[in-house]
């Protein structure tokens, strides 16, 4: 039996989006968070990995950087945002709303990465004593959202 694949091209130009209820629940439940994050305070420390320094050596430099660009960037995210959970229960897409998909989750990632403090010497070992934990939950959901982002791009990638 193949593994499912939460997305599927449909050789049109579209594709199939195969979320279980569960996964849905779930991105309805974290864009929202990730929206209103964004919205509030766009200069969060949550945020520092979806807004790394351009000039770390020049901070005057990085504040013109940010002054001409933060906001184009905040308003594209939130637009991304706002399509996702738009479409969180859909059960196809089109090539645009597939990149928003990929743009979104990522951000999400990057953002929950930034919480959890995930490093790429992270090993993602479970808890010891095996009880959900808030943290133990959002490094599942942290694994889910790499396991998606990973299938969205490979199925882009394989359309080109």
């Amino acid at each position: 039996m193949a593994p499912r694949r939460p997305v599927e091209p449909n050789g049109d130009g579209t594709y199939s989006l195969n979320l279980r209820e569960d996964e849905q629940a779930l991105i309805a439940t974290i864009v929202p968070e990730l929206r209103a994050v964004l919205a509030d305070d766009p200069n969060d420390e949550m945020l520092t990995r979806l807004f790394p320094t351009a000039r770390p050596d020049d901070p005057e430099a990085e504040a013109e950087y940010k002054e001409m660009v933060r906001d184009e960037l905040v308003s594209k995210r939130l637009a991304r945002l706002d399509m996702v959970a738009d479409l969180a229960e859909a059960t196809a897409l089109n090539e645009e709303q597939l990149a928003a998909w990929i743009g979104a989750v990522n951000d999400i990632r990057l953002v929950l990465g930034t919480r959890l403090e995930i490093s790429e010497e992270d090993d993602f070992d479970s808890d010891e004593d095996g009880e959900d934990t808030p943290e133990s939950v959002a490094r599942s959901a942290y694994w889910y959202l790499g396991w998606l982002l990973e299938h969205f791009v490979e199925v882009s990638a394989s359309e080109l």
